[in-house]
């Protein structure tokens, strides 16, 4: 055997140095190839340390997973294209000739893309279920991740003219996600959920746009850009959070702890107990006076209760003078003398405009008190002519509207106020407000809010922008007297329940019963009591257009279903206790009770009270009977006389229900064989409550 020593003055035995050589050549080639090979193979995104979350390059796409280790609903082998891997980062990276291969590794969990463009990931502390994004822009170009929709229902987002739910069948263009008078956008709150327990929650900071079923199918997209309606300098920031749980539950519990919050009182209870009546939808602006009294007389001797009556529009000399017309209200306290003698209390309905023919107008406008665009406009065109917006921003006109408003309450005697218009998009385009330029232009519907909200527990107000803390009634927005979810029609009265209570704002009051009769829309008796029925297991109810214009049967059963609700009312009254320690929703759809029941995630005309009651409403014109699911446990049948008890989950098909019939069933046992304790202890409230009034 040859002895070879390699070195610089090595000794050859049995051999010259020179055969020696094509060994050390294939010795150093095969070194220098393993080291090349390793460094091409590493990727800027084997450095990505992120607990449950999976992110690959794949076909020239970033996608990425996050996953639950405890609960997994599915095997990725079971998964197929781009289910595997259903969030897509950096959309629009490639269009700005952006190669997703260069990626550069900034540091931990950091990559950099281009010159401009960062994104950084990491798990939210004390919560490895939760992963933190941050993609973060030098130049202002849009920035985009999508998520694939496909193949669960998702939940939330913003109050919507078509309220979808689920909302996967919804679509958006570039949608810039603020409130706005534009599709009923009340309230937007920037979160969402799906029935697999994956969440999604939006950083306040965000230019928030979003796309839907538009540019990709199936999939939803968060934008963060810099445009219209957005007031900001420099590039944007794609801040969010997603999570992903058990079950969509376990999901909403966490978005309540994190980031919704929870409010900090109950709203007035006479509310809850008995019904508001309105006179918008009967009478519109045709008020006065002498009408405000014939209205409450009728009320009064058809033997009706009432929480308040509501003077609605118009009745000021001009909008935003908060000086009452003597033409047609002569001696306001006089009136609201005589109506609290009647056992009325009075509220009034006001909003933060003042038109430019207001005497007023001129002082707010020489101290400066009017939202102004950047180009120094305070002038804005409303559904009541035009005019300009109070700055709830400015500290000065923010508490010179409350002098304002306080001198209507102690001239007149009213007790409360509804407060009306709020979104964001009210004001001169593109607002410059007081506060966070980052906050913008949102902060103006979250100030408008807060300074409603300081004239106590039995206002009212439409819109709403991280408000969840405030002890006040949301109500929902104009609703059409339609059928059907889409327009603001009678289903989108439970759908949009769903909406308001994931967004986080439990205290829903619903509109008035029948809608509002717009565009000579015609509101029969059928779909008067539909309405009300729907309305009955909800926190409140407003009546407008009365029972008395219809029949005897229709007054007969507005009373039946009146008395109903007012049984409940402690019920509900103690589920807003328990939303203010827990911020728990009160009217959830029935997948709240059975989280993992995928026949359950796509039900929408059927609602929960608390976890215990089920109500099932007729909600489609003609119908006298329907189909009902009933989730897992066992559900007494409260509408039937024989009140049977039936094991879900099971579906009851054709279920009779005839005009003066509203199913509804209360949970006798969760499944496990234990009569439900929530149940006793809610209705025992509730009896109390009958006995003592």
């Amino acid at each position: 055997m040859k002895k070879i020593n390699i070195g610089p003055s090595a000794a050859v035995s049995g051999g010259s140095l020179s055969h020696t050589m094509p060994l050390v050549r294939v010795f150093v080639v095969v070194c220098v190839t393993v080291l090349l090979a390793d460094t091409i193979s590493a990727s800027p995104f084997d450095n990505i340390k992120v607990d449950n979350f999976k992110i690959k390059l794949s076909d020239g796409a970033l996608r990425a997973r996050l996953d639950n280790p405890s609960y997994l609903t599915m095997n990725n082998q079971d998964l197929t294209g781009e289910t595997q891997l259903p969030i897509e980062l950096g959309v629009q990276l490639p269009s700005r000739g952006i190669d997703l291969n260069n990626a550069k590794n900034l540091g931990a969990n950091k990559l950099g893309f281009g010159e401009h463009t960062t994104l950084e990931l990491k798990n939210t502390e004390g919560e490895e279920r939760c992963v933190e994004v941050e993609w973060s822009s030098t130049e202002n170009h849009p920035l985009e991740d999508c998520f694939v929709m496909k193949p669960h229902s998702w939940y939330g987002g913003a109050e919507q003219t078509d309220q979808y739910w689920p909302i996967e069948q919804a679509v958006f263009k570039d949608y810039s996600y603020v409130t706005k008078e534009t599709h009923s956008m009340a309230i937007a709150e920037p979160y969402w959920l799906n029935s697999d327990g994956f969440m999604i929650y939006v950083d306040k900071v965000v230019p928030l746009f979003i796309d839907q079923n538009h540019h990709r199918k199936d999939s939803f997209c968060l934008i963060a850009k810099h445009a219209p309606p957005y007031l900001r300098k420099g590039g944007p920031t794609l801040k969010y959070t997603m999570c992903k749980f058990e079950n969509p539950r376990k999901a909403h519990e966490y978005a309540i702890h994190k980031f919704l919050g929870k409010p900090t009182d109950i709203p007035d209870t006479t509310i809850i107990e008995h019904p508001i009546w309105s006179t918008w939808a009967k009478y519109k602006i045709n008020i006065n006076e002498a009408v405000v009294m014939e209205y409450a007389k009728e009320i009064r001797d058809n033997g009706f209760n009432n929480s308040q009556l509501e003077i609605d529009d118009l009745w000021e000399t001009c909008y935003g003078s908060l000086q009452f017309n003597k033409t047609t209200f002569p001696n306001m306290k006089r009136l609201v003398d005589q109506l609290r003698g009647m056992g009325f209390r009075t509220t009034i309905w006001v909003h933060p405009f003042i038109n430019l023919d207001c005497e007023v107008h001129k002082e707010a406008q020489e101290k400066g008190y009017f939202v102004k665009n950047i180009d120094g406009n305070t002038t804005t065109n409303w559904w009541n002519g035009v005019g300009s917006y109070i700055d709830a921003t400015n500290p000065a006109a923010a508490e010179w509207y409350r002098k304002r408003l306080q001198n209507v309450l102690d001239t007149s005697g009213i007790d409360s106020f509804k407060f009306d218009a709020g979104e964001s998009s009210w004001v001169p385009q593109i607002p410059v407000l007081n506060g966070p330029e980052l906050e913008q232009p949102e902060i103006i519907v979250q100030k408008y809010v807060e300074l409603a909200a300081k004239f106590g527990s039995m206002v009212e107000v439409r819109a709403a922008k991280r408000t969840q803390h405030l002890p006040i009634f949301v109500r929902m927005i104009d609703r059409e007297s339609l059928w059907g979810y889409k327009h603001l029609g009678l289903h989108s009265v439970i759908t949009a329940t769903f909406q308001m209570n994931l967004n986080g704002y439990p205290f829903v009051l619903p509109d008035m019963v029948g809608g509002n009769a717009y565009n000579g829309d015609k509101v029969t008796k059928e779909m008067f009591i539909r309405y009300l029925q729907t309305n009955v297991f909800l926190p409140a109810i407003q009546f407008s257009i009365p029972p008395w214009d219809y029949d005897k049967e229709t007054v007969q059963l507005s009373k039946k279903y009146t008395s109903l609700h007012y049984e409940y009312a402690g019920t509900i009254v103690a589920l807003m206790k328990k939303a203010v320690q827990t911020g728990q929703p009160i009217n959830t759809p029935i997948w709240w009770v059975d989280p993992t029941n995928k026949e359950a995630h796509g039900i929408n005309s059927e609602y929960m009270l608390g976890e215990d009651i089920l109500v099932a409403p007729i909600v489609e014109q003609g119908a006298v009977s329907r189909d009902i699911y009933l989730p897992k446990g066992q559900w007494r049948d409260e509408a039937k006389a024989d009140r049977p008890v039936h094991t879900g989950p099971v579906w009851l098909r054709n279920y009779p229900a005839p005009l003066d019939t509203l199913p509804y069933f209360t949970r006798v046992s969760s499944g496990a064989g234990q009569i439900s304790v929530a149940i006793l202890l809610l209705v025992g409230i509730s009896s109390l409550l009958t006995i003592f009034r």
